[in-house]
C-alpha cells in the first residue's frame, strides 16, 4: 500500500503524495483543524478529489492563496479557535472572492452566524452538523462545477479569445433586443394594449396595513399547526416560511440573524442554509451586518421581496381571503 504523506509544517502543506491513485481529481485546500484533517481528506478522496494542500486554522492569514490554480476550498470549523476563525474567515472571502473560488463548510450549528457572516454567497456550499455522506455528496458536486468552471478559464486563457468577443457581442445584441422590447411592453401598457392580462392581480406601490404583523404571524403559526395532525416533514417549505418571517420582523422592526431564521424555515439547518443562499442569489434575501458585532449578520427582504409581500396580501384581500 503506498504510504500517505502527513500534514506538515505549523501552516499546513501537501498532505497528498506524488503516488496517489486520485491525483487527477478536483483539487482542494484544505483548512481544518489538524485532529480532524484525516478524515475530511477521506472525504474528498470519496468524492473524487485530492487534498493539494491542508492549512491549520492559525496558518490561514499567511498561506491562504498561495496555492496554483483555482481549487475548491473546503473548511471544516468543527474544533477551530473562535479568534482565529473570525480572522481566517475574513481572509478567507477576500481571497475566494478575488480567484472566484467555491468553497463547501462543513460546521456545527454554533457556528451558522460567524460563517454567514463572513462567506454567505452562491459559490458556498454550507452543511450543517452534516453526516459523512452528505459531505462527500456535497464535495462531488462542488468538485464537478468547480473542475468545469476551471476548464473554461483555462480555454479563455489558450486563445479563445476571438469566440470570447464574439460571445460578448451577441450578448450585447440580446440585450439591445430586450430593450426594445421593454420599451414596447411599457408603450402597451400605458397605451391601453393587451400585454398585461393579470393586472387586476396587481396594487400599484400598496402600503403595508395596520395588523399586517400579527396577521403574518398568524399565519405562520396556522402552518406550524398542520404538523401538530398529520405529522412533522410532510409540509416543508422553508423558502415561503423565511419569507412570511423576514416580512413579519420587517413589519415589527426587528432584525432576523441568519440562525434564527434557520429556525424559521422548520428545516434542518443545512437545507435551510441552502435556500438562504438560493433566495439571496434570486434577489429576494439580502444579507445585512451587524454594525455593531461583525461575527455576526442579519437577513432582510430586497425591496423587490417587500413589494412582492405587500401586493400578495393586497391580492388576497380583494379575494376576500383575508
Amino acid at each position: 500500500m503506498t504510504k500517505r504523506a502527513g500534514i506538515c509544517g505549523r501552516g499546513g502543506g501537501a498532505i497528498v503524495d506524488q503516488h496517489d491513485p486520485y491525483g487527477d481529481g478536483f483539487a482542494v485546500v484544505l483548512i481544518s483543524a489538524p485532529a480532524l484533517a484525516g478524515a475530511a481528506t477521506q472525504a474528498v478522496r470519496q468524492a473524487g478529489g485530492r487534498v493539494m494542500r491542508s492549512i491549520d486554522w492559525p496558518g490561514v492569514a499567511e498561506e491562504i492563496g498561495r496555492q496554483a490554480g483555482r481549487p475548491l476550498l473546503l473548511i471544516d470549523t468543527h474544533g477551530a479557535p473562535a479568534a482565529a476563525m473570525e480572522v481566517a474567515l475574513a481572509r478567507i472571502d477576500a481571497v475566494a472572492t478575488a480567484l472566484d473560488l467555491s468553497i463547501v463548510v462543513s460546521l456545527p450549528t454554533q457556528d451558522i452566524d460567524l460563517v454567514a457572516a463572513m462567506l454567505l454567497g452562491p459559490r458556498v456550499a454550507m452543511l450543517c452538523d452534516a453526516s459523512e455522506l452528505e459531505l462527500v455528496a456535497a464535495l462531488a458536486v462542488a468538485g464537478a462545477t468547480n473542475s468545469g468552471a476551471t476548464m473554461l478559464h483555462s480555454h479563455v486563457h489558450e486563445g479563445e479569445s476571438e469566440r470570447l468577443r464574439q460571445l460578448n457581442a451577441e450578448v450585447a445584441r440580446i440585450a439591445e433586443v430586450l430593450a426594445r422590447l421593454s420599451t414596447h411592453d411599457e408603450e402597451d401598457r400605458h397605451g391601453g394594449g393587451v400585454s398585461d392580462r393579470h393586472q387586476s392581480f396587481h396594487v400599484a406601490a400598496p402600503r403595508a396595513q395596520p395588523g399586517d404583523a400579527e396577521l403574518i404571524r398568524r399565519m405562520i403559526r396556522a402552518r406550524r399547526l398542520r404538523d401538530g395532525f398529520f405529522g412533522s416533514g410532510l409540509f416543508e417549505e422553508p423558502a415561503w416560511d423565511m419569507l412570511l418571517d423576514l416580512y413579519a420582523a420587517q413589519l415589527e422592526g426587528t432584525r432576523v440573524s441568519v440562525s434564527s431564521l434557520c429556525i424559521a424555515a422548520a428545516v434542518a439547518p443545512t437545507t435551510a442554509l441552502r435556500w438562504i443562499g438560493k433566495m439571496t442569489e434570486a434577489g429576494l434575501f439580502a444579507r445585512q451586518p451587524d454594525p455593531v458585532d461583525r461575527r455576526r449578520a442579519f437577513m432582510v427582504l430586497t425591496e423587490r421581496a417587500l413589494e412582492g409581500m405587500r401586493a400578495y396580501l393586497a391580492a388576497l384581500r380583494r379575494l376576500g381571503t383575508l
